[in-house]
């Protein structure tokens, strides 16, 4: 017979061992593994295509072709500052969506009126094709970066107000009273209680607000060129001109990782603050 120390004692060792955090290693290989197999399986299918001949292969290069076109464009100076060039300009115009979609998704989400007035309009901004700005774009700032971030910002503000206005509808009343009784009223209310409480759906529009900037930024620089300020947009369109087809497809290769990591930042901030809102135990 146990007694009762030994027996909690053997009830704490057995909870420890199940609470017992994989070895990092082990958990950046379970991160890891999933993405180099889907690597290899869209190569893969990228050389079924290839070996299927449905376009002659000075068209639709192979990787066998393509990877030695990306490795020649890395080893030189310009790929980075191009690289760095667009991911500037994605950055700035992301940092003005953000703050003007969280300003107007706050307003919309807690003024009656705001929110009959212009709710429906946001949605509709959100849904327009990001190309359909340029025509005006060009007009208002004619081809240059002021173009490229009008469009950016229009791109990417609607989804962040969105997220905003989601995430304030979803406050539980609760909250609201609770925060009320322990002396929370006005900003207090949005500090203390509601900007907490809407912060998983805000990151969720920040994501999101982030996808249609890098689309609306893509679609930038393949229409609105600018000479001496070329970005990636405009590595893919040189190379489809000079019918350089491996390195437009290397272009586009970059386009696809930068998205990726950009991706897996957002990925991490919403898992980290899902576990600490208890939504998250591992």
């Amino acid at each position: 017979m146990l007694t009762d120390d030994r027996l909690l004692a053997g009830i704490d060792a057995l909870e420890a061992a199940l609470d017992a955090a994989p070895s990092r290693g082990r958990r950046v290989w379970g991160q890891l593994w999933p993405k180099l197999a889907a690597i290899a399986i869209a190569v893969f299918l990228w050389q079924c295509v290839v070996w299927s001949h449905w376009k002659p292969e000075y068209i639709l290069p192979g990787p066998r072709h393509t990877f030695p076109a990306l490795w020649t464009l890395a080893k030189t100076g310009a790929f980075w500052t191009t690289v760095l060039r667009t991911l500037s300009r994605g950055v700035k115009g992301y940092a003005v969506a953000v703050v003007i979609g969280s300003v107007v998704g706050l307003a919309v989400a807690r003024i009656k009126v705001l929110r009959v007035a212009v709710g429906s309009m946001i949605t509709g901004l959100q849904t327009m094709p990001s190309v359909a700005w340029f025509p005006l774009a060009i007009v208002v700032f004619k081809i240059g970066e002021g173009a490229i971030l009008f469009v950016v910002v229009l791109g990417a503000a609607p989804s962040i107000a969105n997220g905003i206005i989601a995430g304030v509808d979803h406050v539980p009343p609760l909250l609201l009273r609770s925060g009320r009784m322990l002396g929370a009223r006005g900003l207090k209310t949005y500090r203390h209680v509601v900007i907490p409480a809407a912060l998983p759906s805000f990151v969720g529009g920040l994501k999101q607000g982030w996808a249609f900037a890098w689309r609306s930024l893509m679609a930038g620089e393949l229409i609105a060129q600018i000479p001496g300020r070329a970005g990636i947009g405009t590595g893919i369109d040189n190379a489809r001109s000079a019918s350089d087809y491996p390195q437009m497809i290397a272009w586009m290769i970059v386009l696809l990782v930068l998205g990726i990591l950009i991706d897996s930042l957002f990925t991490k901030a919403d898992a980290t603050l899902r576990r600490r809102w208890g939504l998250l135990t591992t």
